[in-house]
């Protein structure tokens, strides 16, 4: 058994998840969520802000100090698509490993669809021709795969962060900008079988349609969520102020502002590929960080430098 904790640097938001891994599987001990949005304006600028960059370094420092206090003899923290976008990423995440001693990796879109699948089926055996759906802040990972592995991914510039900076409420552009890369990025011979999908705006939406209080990863894992019912949802958040989706029962209230630009790339997608149910996984690429973060030697894990526990 190797105790481990993930962090996901994400556009949107940091997570931490500290398991147990056995045998290739993943026993989860603690999960953290804190929305951070450090994508902010990262789609026109090119660069990670200094407002957004103190975000998370605040919620960094607290993560290491959970990770040490619960005994993690490793600690892998990865980004994703603001981090590679932005022209100071690289620094950033040389900065957070420095400061907080952890190993970092700056995943490419290949990399956070091939680690989000191996996360979704760590455990569990797919049927050959599923499909796992990730909808993040600045990026949807798609992939396709079963038993024997992943046949086809790939990564799309359709995040819920980048689409609401880039169309904010014109949500007609917005879900015309997604059929547009959807039709002209995947194959027209892409035929899944079954559907997973994974991340906050699916899990939320799985929250709304169960009528939490709020998110209860042991009640939204495993739910089916019908395309009707997220083409609902979706309309009905459409029509909706940010204030009034905030009020939402359920609603985490710093995701409001995003959540509806998120909702139209599940609906477009569901509909690209005729999809009628999608299951929604609690399992995500949290769960393959923490496989990754148990294979990796021991002398790559080293102890908190002088600049640890600073949030900035």
């Amino acid at each position: 058994m190797t105790r481990v904790a993930a962090v996901d640097i994400g556009t949107n938001s940091t997570r931490l998840l500290v398991a147990d891994v056995v045998d290739g599987a993943v026993r989860e001990l603690d999960r953290r969520l804190e929305i951070t949005r450090l994508g902010e304006s990262v789609d026109e600028r090119r660069i990670l802000l200094p407002q957004a960059i103190a975000r998370v370094r605040n919620v960094l420092a607290e993560y290491r100090r959970a990770a040490e206090e619960a005994g993690s003899a490793r600690t892998l923290a990865f980004a994703t698509s603001a981090v590679r976008d932005a022209e100071n990423g690289e620094a950033f995440l040389g900065e957070v490993e420095w400061s907080y001693g952890f190993k970092t990796r700056l995943l490419s879109g290949d990399e956070e669809a091939l680690l989000t699948f191996r996360g979704v089926s760590a455990g569990r055996k797919l049927s050959p021709g599923t499909l796992v759906i990730d909808v993040g802040g600045g990026s949807t990972e798609l992939s396709l795969g079963g038993p024997e592995g992943v046949a086809f991914h790939t990564s799309l510039d359709l995040g819920c962060v980048r689409l609401t900076e880039r169309f904010g409420t014109d949500f007609g552009s917005t879900a015309a900008h997604a059929r547009e890369l959807l039709a002209e990025d995947l194959p027209a011979d892409l035929v899944p079988t079954g559907t997973i999908g994974v991340a906050g705006t699916i899990t939320t939406l799985a929250t709304l349609d169960l009528g939490l209080e709020n998110e209860d990863p042991e009640v939204v894992h495993g739910h089916r969520l019908s395309a009707e019912t997220v083409a609902s949802w979706t309309e009905r958040l459409e029509g909706m102020s940010v204030e009034e989706i905030r009020a939402l029962r359920g609603m985490h209230p710093e995701r409001a502002p995003v959540i509806t630009a998120g909702a139209v790339v599940v609906r477009e997608t569901l509909a690209h590929f005729g999809i009628e149910t999608l299951e929604v996984s609690e399992h995500d690429i949290m769960h393959g960080a923490a496989l990754a973060a148990a294979e990796l030697p021991e002398e790559a894990e080293s102890g908190a430098p002088p600049g640890a526990h600073t949030c900035c």
